[in-house]
């Protein structure tokens, strides 16, 4: 009777062809390895597809998902073919995500936070129908900015908007509209502006208009005086500077240390039809955070973001904020802060369902979701912090960099406001300026 070893290989008439055999598939085998996620592989299949279609804004915090193309760290875990495309707006990425990638649209994208909650409930989609999305990871935290029209310098407004109040009503006072630009009705942009406004006794709903325009267009149009304010990511802020066409007033990481940004969105079918596609996509980006947050790489980085086919913007306008050098532009200067872009210190690529509970109740605050909503219940179905826990352990992230909660727990605005995410009411009810009642 042949005898049959752990390896599952007969141990009896061993010849040197056999070897050779062995040694060719142990190598195949090894190959297939190097090729796919180890948890992918684990599990005893890779990914069902060999790409996804993403979409990304030109803002830098969509960083993650082009160093993953320029790396090579999607081929590097099974998704070769997958493609990356510019967005010409928060409403084309919205369009092309309902279209989905199989009717020529995208499968997922770099994403403001709050949009697919707002999908996922059909505020913001044709006839109001619902599609529903999912979050799998945070992209980054902090690094967003206010900036102003240059003709309120004199005004000395940074953290504080109240310094504002007397201009805007000499303004409106001579007939002129006050208008405040964000990105998406809803966004983080949005609710960023409003904060600050409402902080210094402006009401965003009745003391200025709010207008959208995209990120790209945020410079050209302040140059031609259409916006007085505006709240967009970088590098628009620090190009507006460079130009001499307005200043930063505050960046939000000012407003909220350490806080939430973009997010790694996907609509839900495609990960419930492509379940190790979903977690090696997300390996991949880890992998890119990863490399992002270092400071040895921020030049390359912001080599790569300006390049034509991604920014096409010079590379000075993107590096400066990206090692947390602010020029704010208002005389205001200072050097290697700790505002720059997280995008994988301090948890920043775990999505907090807390954080997200925060951006619902900031979309109640102003009207925007009814204060009937269930929030628990709808981070719940769109937040799959799940999916991220399963791609750390594959990826074998640090014990450290996982966190132990879903929860950031309490948070503390510029204002002293606090935000208790286990009492989003007692919040709303602490705010002065708001569409609720």
């Amino acid at each position: 009777m042949k005898k049959i070893s752990t390896t599952g290989i007969s141990t009896s008439g061993i010849t040197r062809r056999s070897i050779l055999k062995t040694t060719a598939a142990a190598a195949l085998i090894g190959a297939v390895k190097t090729a796919f996620p180890s948890g992918a592989f684990a599990a005893g299949t890779g990914p069902e597809v060999k790409g996804v279609k993403l979409g990304f804004i030109a803002l830098t915090d969509s960083a993650p998902l082009i160093v993953a193309k320029e790396k090579g760290l999607f081929d590097k875990h099974g998704l070769p073919e997958t493609d990356v495309a510019k967005q010409a707006s928060w409403g084309a990425t919205r369009d092309n995500l309902v279209l989905g990638g199989a009717a020529n649209g995208i499968d997922g994208a770099h994403i403001l936070s709050p949009l697919p909650y707002l999908m996922q409930t059909g505020k913001v989609t044709q006839n109001n129908k619902p599609v529903p999305m999912a979050i799998l990871a945070r992209l980054n935290l902090d690094s967003q900015g206010i900036s102003v029209a240059k003709e309120y310098a004199e005004t000395g407004v940074q953290l504080d908007a109240s310094k504002l109040k007397a201009a805007f009503e000499k303004k409106k006072a001579e007939g002129k509209e006050i208008k405040a630009a964000m990105t998406f009705p809803g966004g983080t942009h949005d609710l960023w502006i409003r904060y600050w406004l409402a902080a210094g006794g402006i009401d965003p709903n009745k003391d200025v208009s709010t207008i959208v325009v995209p990120p790209p267009q945020m410079v050209a149009n302040m140059k031609v005086g259409n916006m007085d304010v505006f709240c967009v990511g970088e590098p628009w802020n620090e190009q507006l500077v460079n130009q001499g066409i307005g200043f930063t007033a505050a960046t939000t990481g000012e407003l909220w240390k350490g806080h939430p940004e973009k997010a790694l969105g996907l609509r839900a079918d495609w990960i419930e039809k492509n379940p190790n596609a979903a977690k090696a996509l997300l390996m991949a980006v880890m992998e890119a955070q990863q490399w992002c947050e270092s400071m040895e790489n921020k030049a390359e980085m912001a080599e790569i973001l300006g390049k034509r086919q991604w920014f096409n913007v010079p590379t000075k306008d993107v590096l400066g904020r990206l090692k947390g050098d602010i020029n704010y532009g208002n005389g205001r200067e200072a050097k290697a802060t700790d505002l720059y872009m997280k995008f994988w210190k301090d948890g920043a690529s775990y999505p907090f369902k807390s954080h997200d509970t925060w951006f619902m109740t900031e979309n109640i605050r102003w009207g925007n979701l009814p204060g009937t909503t269930d929030i628990k219940a709808l981070v719940n179905q769109v937040n799959r912090e799940d999916i991220w826990r399963e791609a750390a352990k594959d990826l074998g992230v640090a014990a450290a960099d996982i966190p132990a909660s879903s929860s950031r727990g309490k948070e503390t605005f510029f204002d002293g406001k606090v935000f208790d995410p286990e009492n989003p009411s007692a919040y709303l009810d602490s705010l002065s300026i708001k569409a609720v009642s």
